[in-house]
Parts: structure tokens; sequence; C-alpha cells
């Protein structure tokens, strides 16, 4: 089973729309859509509740109040019931024909590698956006060299017990090429195309996400420093 894990807060507009195109390009496999309802305040929690009545397949995991991207991808990790989990953003820029992709990419690399990442083509997103993230992402790369020229794509495929295995923190979900490389796992790309959103606007800042990235890419980099060699392991006598 593949795990589709949405994290979203206060996109009751975007949903109906999002989870009819992860069914559609999910058709013939076997799967499940996790949607995470990171404390929203608008009518998701109905519009979820609606959508796992008449579509199915879908699980409506909520936070009581509203902790964050990360917070919400981890939880969707821990209730994931496949093999392997694909994140995708819940505000519909990201492409669910992508989902299968993705997967298909990561089983088609073999165990030693740990994770499929999106790479964004033709950003959608203001010019000042597509800066910030170009600065940020070669920035990241300089310092930790995870060969991932956009970490902060929403579309991500690892095998579920990595994900679980990765060290946590608020941010996570932007550096899992390099915690995956931890790990001592590798990594392989998968273009994307991305879209533009069609109903609401972005929760998340240019500004705040700027000033945590810092921090984050220092905390990232500390714990890639702390793990030197990652051993195979094997149970004798069985």
């Amino acid at each position: 089973m593949i795990s589709i894990v949405i994290p979203c807060k206060n996109e009751a507009e975007n949903l109906p729309i999002l989870v009819g195109e992860v069914h559609q390009a999910m058709a013939g496999r076997d799967y499940e859509v996790i949607v995470v309802d990171d404390g929203s305040t608008d009518r998701t929690a109905d519009v979820l509740a609606e959508l796992a009545r008449t579509a199915g397949r879908l699980r409506h995991v909520r936070h009581s109040h509203s902790a964050g991207q990360s917070a919400a991808v981890r939880s969707g990790v821990f209730a994931a019931r496949g093999a392997i989990v694909v994140t995708m953003d819940g505000d519909g820029q990201n492409d669910p024909s992508y989902l299968p992709k993705l997967a298909d990419a990561l089983l088609a690399a073999g165990p030693a590698i740990g994770i499929a990442a999106g790479q964004r083509l033709k950003r959608t997103d203001t010019k000042l956006k597509q800066l910030s993230s170009r600065f940020a992402n070669g920035l990241r790369e300089m310092i930790l060299r995870d060969g991932t020229r956009d970490s902060g794509c929403g579309l991500k495929a690892v095998h579920t017990s990595l994900f679980r295995q990765l060290p946590y923190f608020d941010g996570w979900h932007r550096y899992l090429p390099a915690l995956v490389i931890r790990e001592g796992r590798g990594v392989v790309h998968v273009d994307v195309v991305d879209r533009s959103r069609i109903h609401g606007k972005s929760n998340y800042g240019i500004l705040d996400r700027g000033l945590r990235g810092i921090l984050d890419l220092t905390g990232v980099w500390w714990l890639r420093r702390r793990r030197k060699v990652v051993p195979t392991v094997t149970e004798l006598g069985q």
C-alpha cells in the first residue's frame, strides 16, 4: 500500500478538487489518502467528512490546534498503513499525477535509495518567492551537499519505516534528502511541474520561513556531522 499524506490548513475550497485528482492519479493501485487538518478554522473538517463518505479511501487526521506543516506531515507519517509514504501540499500547487511516478521511482531505485524527491520546474510563485527559494536552496546545497536543488517541493516518496526514523524538528520537511543521506541511504530526483493555487492564499510567509531556515540549516549540518558512519546491521544465528 502507498499512503498519500497531505498536510493542510484552511483549504476547504481546494480539497474537493485535490482529493478527486489524487483518486484519479492512483486508480488501480493499493493506496490510502491521509489528510492532516492542522487546526483549520474554516469548513475543512466538514469537507473532509463528506469526501470520506462519498469517495472512500480517505482518512482525516486532525490537530486540536495549528502546529505547523512539519508536525502535520509527521502525524500523517505515523498514521500511515502503507510501506511507502508520498507527501504533497494541500493547496493544489502540487500535481497529483506525479504521485505514482514518485512511488515507482523509489521502488525502481532499489533498497539503497531512501527517498524520491520532486524537483519543481516552471515555478508559479511570485518572483520574490522564487528568488528567496533559489538563494535558500543554493545556500543549503553549499552546506549540506545533498544534491537536491529544490528541497522545498512538497512531492516526496519515502519508505515509511525510514521516514519514522528521521530526527524530527519544526521545518524537517524541507530537509528530508539531507536527513535520509544521514541514515546512509541515497536520493533520486523526479522533475515535476508546479501549478498555480486556485483558491485561498499561502499560510507561510517569506520572512519567518527565512529566519527559521537559518537555524534549521545549522541544526541539520550539526546532525550530519554527528553521524559519520552508518553500519549495516545483521542479526546472526537465526
